[in-house]
């Protein structure tokens, strides 16, 4: 099981004083707000960036698809890196990185300026997030860490209900590049912030490149990690080119594709505390299963739109609620199976969780091309089934370990 309050131990092996939570996990999940603002917000305005740079929509999508590839490979090997290094000063570097990321984004006189920046972005982001995950389940007593979890990565669910809807809104009424002078205040003020509030001595299991090299050695944890990717890119099959799809089936504009993501946050934020509640309840797995069937099931149904503007809403909210489930409940799993490499085994599953961005972009624009913006709800709902069948296999290696 992985440490309690204050077991973790850095190279001396000496046990810290419990770390307090009260503004520790705040910090971190705003932390994460800011960071999944920062990457998402290229969903909310997809169509503004292609028209600014006279480019279609699947063309515009490689922006997301350049900050997952660059999240991907990098996160796992920086974690790794710095493993030895504090904690705080980690945390202040990821964050400056991907301050500085955003503000290129937002100068970026060029497609491949902004895709340059965005790689930026996604490295500084690819060191916060597993690290503010490792610390709050080293934060929390046992038996808790699933709800700990959730209120840490509260901040990127609550990204997709305000920051994401607000980013688009601005970046259709100002530009798109004022969405990312969003995101750059608000990453310096989180900076701010965890420099005041996270412990300067904060001791800590540390990994290194050899636990890198152990954890890819095992190829069994492996494939439970890579069940992340998977799942993920089932959803951005869809999620990726939510916005066109709207305005070619429903005619939404600014106004339409706001409520619309504002709806999905909302079902985001719901499904990540249920997600950590029945981690803690019934266990990961059984988590894992309903989400996957709750995809399989909703996403086709994008494939019918048009569809009553109450009956999207609905399928929406539900959409996000599940799949939303997921998160705390893969990480829970893959922190129970390998307890002795949880930062770098962190590092890897959010690693993953832009290779299944990378790779359900890349497949969404695919179906884009060959058969249309209507056929991304099938296509996604085929993906989910695949999901499904990683999720079984996956769980009977771990269980045959």
């Amino acid at each position: 099981m992985p440490p309690g309050p204050g077991a973790a131990t850095g190279t001396g092996g000496a046990a810290t004083p419990p770390v307090s939570t009260r503004f520790l996990i705040p910090v971190l999940s705003v932390a994460n707000f800011a960071i999944g603002l920062g990457a998402f917000v290229v969903i909310g305005v997809l169509e503004p960036i292609a028209a600014s740079f006279d480019v279609d929509p699947a063309r515009a999508g490689r922006v997301m698809t350049v900050y997952a590839i660059a999240y991907a490979i990098g996160s796992p090997l920086l974690v790794a890196l710095s493993g030895a290094l504090s904690r705080r000063r980690v945390l202040v570097a990821g964050l400056a990185a991907f301050a500085a990321g955003a503000l290129g984004s937002a100068l970026a006189p060029s497609l491949l300026w902004l895709e340059a920046a965005r790689v930026l972005a996604a490295l500084g982001a690819g060191v916060m997030t597993p690290l503010a995950a490792a610390i709050a389940i080293a934060a929390s007593a046992p038996g808790e860490q699933g709800r700990a979890l959730a209120r840490v990565f509260l901040g990127l669910t609550l990204a997709q209900v305000l920051g994401v809807p607000a980013g688009s809104w601005i970046g259709y009424t100002f530009g798109w590049p004022a969405a990312f002078g969003l995101v750059v205040a608000l990453t310096l003020v989180t900076l701010v912030a965890v420099l005041r509030v996270v412990p300067r001595a904060l001791a800590f299991q540390v990994n290194d490149l050899a636990t890198l090299r152990s954890a890819l050695a095992d190829w069994k944890s492996l494939v439970s990690v890579l069940f992340t990717a998977t799942f993920i890119a089932a959803i951005y099959v869809l999620y990726t080119y939510l916005s066109p799809l709207l305005s070619a089936t429903m005619g939404f504009g600014r106004d339409g594709v706001t409520l619309v993501l504002v709806m999905f946050g909302i079902g985001a934020v719901l499904g990540n505390m249920i997600g950590g509640r029945l981690t803690d309840r019934l266990g990961a797995f059984r988590t894992l299963v309903f989400g996957c069937v709750a995809m399989v099931v909703c996403m086709p149904l994008f494939s019918l739109l048009p569809i009553p503007a109450v009956g999207l809403l609905v399928l929406t909210f539900v959409w996000s609620t599940c799949g939303w489930s997921f998160m705390v409940a893969q990480q829970t799993r893959l922190v129970e199976q390998t307890p002795a490499r949880q930062s770098v085994v962190l590092a890897l599953n959010a690693a993953a969780i832009y290779v299944g961005v990378a790779v359900g972009s890349a497949i969404g624009g695919s179906v884009v091309r060959m058969a249309g913006l209507s056929a991304l709800g099938l296509g996604a709902g085929l993906f989910g089934l695949l999901a499904l069948a990683h999720l079984l296999i996956s769980e009977r290696l771990a269980n045959a370990r």
